[in-house]
């Protein structure tokens, strides 16, 4: 069988002594958004009244869902940097659901890579705005947990190598009480209901304290961990004895022990920490059990690196550990984090990243899974062109659900063609433990990588004189004698490698889901390539955010702009800087010029576009938030009052505001006088008497900003469904075979205008109560008479409408690649003043108050709607 590879623990993180004064980087950070997580998810907390789930995970980032839908609620953003900088090993939500603390590596340090002046911080958020709220500063060392008390008044924190934990007051994050005689990493601690507290830590001890008070944290016991004696695969312990998670039985008199390094659980007593029991494990034959939690109702669960028939399993146990077990469905890698839930059940969290729900049945009622393709356990699998621009992958563990790419043509085939891609060579030099090992060897001499670092995919270069090492933190090229050549940070664990054969290109695959280009005579990256779960969209880009994508896939990358240390960073998805950002033309450059600044010049100079780059910064979108009602509230009237939060930059004013319901825009506010700073707006919004999504959008010169979205609950009398009156259709149906300009001339583009026009008005009686159509064929199609006839379908569509626009005949790009549909008149060579522009179109269907939907059936009709090959 097949070694299932797993998220493992680094302990003994430690800072240099060298104290700096350091700020967030200014310069945005490209990132992949794909709705869920990217990295493994290492903690996650719930609120008292199981309405919201929170995650947070090494990508950087906190997400707050829908426990009962797994609807993603939020995101909230702290700051980050390069490297580790901004990763979240830890996240709680206070029991009444107001606040969300995270941290873990969240320090930015000084220039000489010490303790920043002001430590490690803890970060508190509001969770309804994403408001950075508070920051707990003065930490020693990465935060590995965090948890609230009971009564939410406060927050308890441990700390790496041996730093101990902190108690903090939760109103004003003033210390309380602390213990720093620990001899080791500590991974979790855990309050009773009666507000006691225990921790462990891999020096092997169990501690338990009183309810933090005036006198500060007392030490009630301290016991060494019975368990942890079966060594875990990988352990950085020298006795192998690793407590590392807790939880209190529900009447408190019971503390469960989860270990890194065994199988084993055990029950100890909550008074003395006294080995009462320990839960049936017997033929638990691998991993680890590291991660436990009592429920409510008496059931004891287990889980960690324990896995059975290619999958992860949770262990519960009847009658808190001493009843009949049974073995549950869990994830595809480590079980990091459970919480229980009021009802019975848990939540967990794993490193796929995932998350899931167990009700007190053991049934899965709820699993969100990775949106991000899995390069595990496929080196092999992980091929080449000669020139390095066809890639073959899989999508699954061990290299399933295989595809390749071809840079050339921008075609993502499934079971595409491999019979000319070649695999990594490993055998061609004496590359030795480099599989999951912390010491590689070449010719027996152990390569430099960082402590605790592991490696996990080799490949040699065609000359045999060098060979590529893939490692958890890095990807490094060395000579043939043991030297680096360079060392690029890896975005994610480095499944696989490879080395074109023309030996000009480095390709790697990333535990983020990226395979991603090096030039291999410096390390330099070229290209970054990102291919979703759903087979279908795709994106790529360059390290400056110039980019191409697949229908549909602009929104899976942005930029994140911190805003300092104590606010809550800003992400702007991809698309909003498009008309800057969107060249194929460079993409299509970039592999054969090995340099990105060269390929911009070629495809500015054949395209015309003068070299006009733009600073993200420069170009950046208003922000919106929706201040109240809350998202989830429950309405019993269909007139809403919202507040609202804006801000833009303040050369670039908000110029205008649009509220939309359900998706529909229904009113739109301009000519207003918007602080640069921030303002906050009263807008009232009608919305019909049903469950509906209300969101707000404010547009600047630049573009507009993300909506700002909640959900409203009617509450209000049931009344009859609006829908049983029957829409009203409206139709522009336009087509131009005979243009004025000779070389035009198109068969049936004005017959299949008339057509469509024609099988809708026939649905009058049918789908819709009336059905109206405006039909420029020909000689009336002119840009002025298409531009009348947007005009008269925002004029003439209610909210309870549908519009309808169809276009046939020929669509053209200019050099930055904007579509233009061409009028009977257009002449291409002036496209501005005689073609209509898709902004034309996007900003009329955009507008309109009822449902939209647009035809397009035109040379370069894919680009109309995003980017043109898929």
């Amino acid at each position: 069988m097949m070694k299932r590879l797993f998220c493992t623990l680094v302990v003994g993180i430690v800072f240099s002594g060298i104290a700096g004064a350091a700020e967030p980087p200014k310069e945005p950070i490209l990132k992949i958004e794909t709705g869920m997580h990217t990295a493994f998810i290492r903690n996650i907390s719930v609120d008292d009244a199981n309405r919201y789930l929170v995650t947070g995970s090494h990508d950087k980032s906190v997400r707050v869902w829908e426990l009962a839908t797994g609807r993603l609620l939020s995101v909230l953003r702290p700051p980050i940097g390069e490297g580790n900088e901004g990763r979240i090993d830890a996240v709680a939500i206070s029991p009444d659901g107001q606040t969300v603390a995270c941290g873990g590596w969240t320090q930015f340090a000084g220039p000489e890579g010490g303790l920043a002046d002001d430590g490690v911080s803890i970060y508190l958020f509001h969770r309804a705005t994403g408001k950075l709220t508070r920051r707990i500063t003065g930490l020693p060392n990465v935060i590995f947990h965090l948890s609230f008390s009971p009564d939410g008044l406060y927050l308890a924190a441990t700390l790496g190598k041996n730093n101990g934990i902190r108690v903090f007051r939760t109103a004003d994050g003033a210390l309380v009480g602390e213990d720093r005689d620990y001899g080791a990493d500590s991974y979790y601690v855990v309050f009773d209901r009666r507000g006691r507290l225990a921790a462990a830590s891999f020096d092997g001890y169990i501690r338990l304290y009183d309810r933090p008070g005036a006198d500060g944290l007392k030490l009630l016991a301290k016991q060494k961990a019975p368990g942890g004696k079966r060594s875990f695969f990988l352990s950085f312990s020298p006795d192998n004895k690793q407590p590392f998670s807790l939880s209190f039985s529900p009447d408190g008199e019971k503390l469960a022990v989860g270990f890194n390094d065994s199988t084993a659980v055990d029950v100890l007593s909550a008074s003395d920490l006294s080995h009462l029991y320990s839960p049936d494990t017997s033929g638990v034959d691998n991993g680890n059990l590291g991660r436990v939690s009592f429920s409510p109702d008496g059931r004891l669960y287990a889980g960690g690196t324990y896995y059975k028939n290619g999958q992860t399993l949770i262990l519960s146990w009847e009658k808190e550990g001493r009843g009949q077990r049974r073995e549950l469905p869990g994830a595809l890698n480590t079980i990091m984090h459970f919480m229980p839930l009021a009802t019975g059940g848990v939540a967990y969290g794993s490193g796929d990243p995932a998350f899931g729900v167990l009700d007190k049945n053991g049934r899965r009622v709820l699993f969100q899974s990775a949106q991000i393709a899995d390069y595990r356990g496929n080196r092999e699998g992980f091929r080449l062109s000669s020139d390095g621009k066809k890639v073959s992958f899989g999508y699954e563990y061990g290299g399933n659900s295989p595809a390749t790419f071809d840079l050339s043509t921008l075609m993502l085939s499934p079971d595409g063609d491999t019979s000319d891609l070649y695999p990594p060579d490993t055998n061609s030099l004496s590359v030795t433990d480099w599989k999951h090992a912390t010491s590689p060897k070449l010719n027996g001499r152990a390569l430099a990588l960082k402590q605790y670092e592991i490696s996990r995919s080799v490949a040699i270069s065609p000359s045999r004189d060098a060979f590529l090492l893939g490692a958890d933190w890095s990807l490094r090229y060395f000579d043939r004698s043991g030297n680096e050549k360079w060392q690029a940070p890896s975005p994610g664990v480095t499944w696989a490698v490879n080395i074109s054969r023309d030996g000009r290109l480095a390709v790697a695959a990333f535990g983020d889901g990226t395979i991603r280009w090096y030039r291999l005579s410096d390390g330099k990256e070229l290209l970054a390539f990102f291919p979703h779960k759903d087979r279908k969209r795709w994106v790529l880009w360059t390290s400056s955010g110039y980019y191409d994508a697949s229908p549909g896939a602009e929104e899976l990358i942005g930029w994140h702009l911190n805003r300092g240390k104590d606010t809550a960073a800003d992400f702007f998805p991809a698309s909003r800087f498009r008309a800057a950002y969107y060249r194929p033309d460079v993409l299509a450059r970039v592999l054969e010029t090995g340099d990105e600044q060269e390929a911009l010049r070629l495809a500015n100079e054949e395209s015309g576009r003068r070299r006009t780059e733009q600073a993200i910064a420069s170009i950046l979108p208003p922000v919106v938030t929706i201040l109240s009602p809350a998202d989830g509230t429950a309405v019993s009237q269909t007139e809403v009052t919202l507040s609202v939060s804006l801000r833009s930059p303040s050369d670039a004013p908000v110029t205008a505001i649009r509220t939309l319901v359900d998706g529909r825009p229904v009113s739109t506010e301009r000519g207003l006088v918007i602080k640069p700073t921030g303002d906050t707006r009263q807008i009232r919004v009608s919305i019909p008497p049903r469950d509906a999504e209300v969101s707000v959008i404010a547009e600047n010169r630049n573009a507009a900003s993300e909506p700002a979205t909640i959900r409203l609950y009617w509450r209000g009398k049931a009344t009859q469904d609006e829908f049983v009156i029957k829409p009203k259709l409206y139709v522009l149906a336009v087509g131009v075979s005979a243009y004025e300009e000779a070389d035009l001339q198109l068969g049936f583009a004005a017959k299949d205008a008339r057509d469509f026009a024609r099988a809708l008005t026939g649905q009058k009686g049918g789908l819709y109560r009336e059905v109206t159509a405006r039909i420029l064929t020909d000689k009336q199609a002119t840009r002025d008479d298409i531009m009348d006839g947007l005009d008269w379908l925002q004029k003439e569509t209610t909210s309870k409408d549908i519009a309808m626009v169809f276009l046939a005949g020929h669509g053209v790009n200019d050099p930055a690649g904007i579509y233009y549909y061409l009028p009977v008149n257009a002449n291409p060579e002036k496209l501005k003043r005689t073609g209509v522009a898709f902004s034309d179109i996007k900003n009329t269907m955009a507008s309109l108050a009822g449902k939209a939907i647009l035809f397009v059936d035109t040379c370069h009709s894919g680009n109309v709607m995003g980017a043109r090959r898929g």
